[in-house]
């Protein structure tokens, strides 16, 4: 594919001559180094920037889970369509240039597959260690083409996964490497086994944020059974994560701490988030539509809305801001934002879905209520408390979409939904004197592959997901 000759030519800058490559790349320029050592395979797990990107704003923008101002609305049309919900435009013919969703996710799933070709093979380091990488590389391929599928192609039904297509499915490094757009099932088949055989040999421990642990094996493995509607193993694994780690960060404690500076109108004065590689409700830490040190994205009214009353989350991270025409809530946050990895909130939350799908109603908002202490200031809280299935669960989508705000996961769970049946998601908002609507079996919840991707699909074909 295209990203495998760029990120082929971007190594062949740097130097490096991998094991799986021609022969032609063989010889090591003077003054370079090939990888030979496990630190030297290893290293490519620390590289923040390049492999644990995962970008996902159209999904963002879709959602109106991110503010898009009007003079992006009126330059760019791809946004436009996304952010207003326009049926009638044809996406495919918009996406004119290279995507970061789709060639970030492959550069990365590249670097993965060179380690699981190659690091078993490398030198100073014990059986024992050598595995450990390949374990971890196994995972973070897993979870971006488990990002992948979930943007680019239909959300897993059972009844239609064997025949419809996913995304290309590449496990070699090899710039000429074959890929096969293989088919839903076949590339959640693939998902699992490649975590199933991770999960022997994942450390307890990370070695930084960046290097999924025993937990974050367990963490994924229930958030890819929970979307393809597999309650009793999503259950089960969000059990064996939370046994790993199951800690939830005191925003009430946070919005205390900085409330002097928060409360104070008018003023936009950033405080330190606290979701970056420390957070202590990582398993895993990945960016997501913020790659630096920067602020988060500011969020319309209409989304603002949909957060309860007293969520001290959202109100020590946005504060409603007007210039000229145009009103939305401000960022507030500056820092890092764990937007791509897993934590804890999104397992208690698997959890409470599934408790409740089993008619475990009490034990479910239980779950529920844990986090939203952690979150909702005292003078405005109240135990969610009812007896009805469908109302808990709505209280759950609630609470999930506003923790993971800003990272697929409402995208991927409102496509479940749908396809379900039961608890669809639409959206409906009025602009300029005009509504706009998101219905639920709208073809804008499956996004088109870049032209670039199509057109330039290296050893391989690809066919578009979507009409327009």
């Amino acid at each position: 594919m295209k990203n495998i000759y760029k990120k082929a030519a971007f190594l062949l800058a740097l130097g490096l001559t991998f094991a799986s490559c021609e022969n032609y790349l063989d010889d090591v320029p003077k003054g370079s180094k090939s990888p030979t050592t496990l630190a030297d395979y290893e290293a490519f797990l620390r590289d923040e920037y390049t492999n644990h990107r995962v970008n996902i704003i159209g999904a963002s923008l879709l959602l109106n889970d991110q503010y898009a101002t009007l003079a992006t609305l009126s330059s760019d049309r791809l946004t436009n369509a996304n952010y207003m919900w326009d049926e009638n435009a044809d996406r495919i013919a918009l996406k004119v240039s290279d995507e970061t969703t789709f060639y970030a996710s492959y550069q990365g799933i590249s670097t993965f597959n060179l380690l699981i070709e190659s690091v078993l093979n490398s030198t100073k380091a014990t059986e024992e260690e050598k595995r450990v990488v390949w374990a971890e590389a196994k995972v973070l391929r897993a979870m971006n083409y488990f990002n992948l599928v979930n943007f680019y192609a239909d959300t897993y039904v059972a009844s239609t996964a064997a025949t419809k297509l996913s995304v290309p499915l590449i496990t070699s490094a090899n710039i000429n490497a074959p890929s096969k757009q293989v088919t839903i099932q076949e590339l959640y088949d693939f998902i699992l086994n490649d975590v199933k055989e991770a999960l022997p040999y994942l450390p307890k421990v990370s070695q930084t944020a960046l290097h999924p642990n025993l937990g974050t094996g367990y963490a994924f493995y229930s958030r890819v059974y929970l979307q393809m509607n597999n309650y009793t193993e999503a259950l089960k694994y969000a059990d064996l994560a939370l046994a790993e780690n199951n800690k939830l960060y005191d925003w009430v404690g946070y919005y205390n701490t900085n409330k002097a500076i928060i409360d104070v109108p008018n003023s936009y004065t950033a405080t330190t988030s606290p979701m970056g590689f420390n957070y202590v409700e990582n398993y895993n830490y990945r960016h997501g539509i913020t790659n630096n040190l920067s602020t988060e994205n500011s969020i319309p009214v209409e989304r603002a809305q949909r957060f309860e009353t007293g969520d001290a989350r959202f109100i020590s991270r946005w504060k409603i801001y007007t210039v000229g025409a145009e009103t939305y809530y401000r960022r507030t946050l500056s820092g890092f934002f764990n937007l791509g990895g897993i934590t804890t909130v999104e397992i208690y939350l698997i959890k409470a879905e599934c408790l409740a799908r089993a008619g475990q109603i009490s034990d479910a908002l239980g779950v529920l209520n844990t986090v939203r202490k952690t979150r909702i200031l005292p003078a405005s809280y109240q135990d969610i408390s009812t007896t009805d299935q469908a109302t808990a669960l709505r209280a759950i989508y609630r609470t999930k979409n506003n923790e993971l705000v800003n990272t697929l996961i409402p995208f991927a769970d409102a496509r479940r939904l749908n396809a379900e049946g039961v608890y669809k998601v639409s959206f409906t908002k009025t602009a300029n004197g005009n509504t706009y609507t998101l219905s639920s079996d709208s073809h804008l919840w499956t996004m088109p592959f870049p032209q670039g991707a199509t057109q330039n699909p290296g050893n391989g074909t690809i066919t578009q997901n979507v009409d327009k």
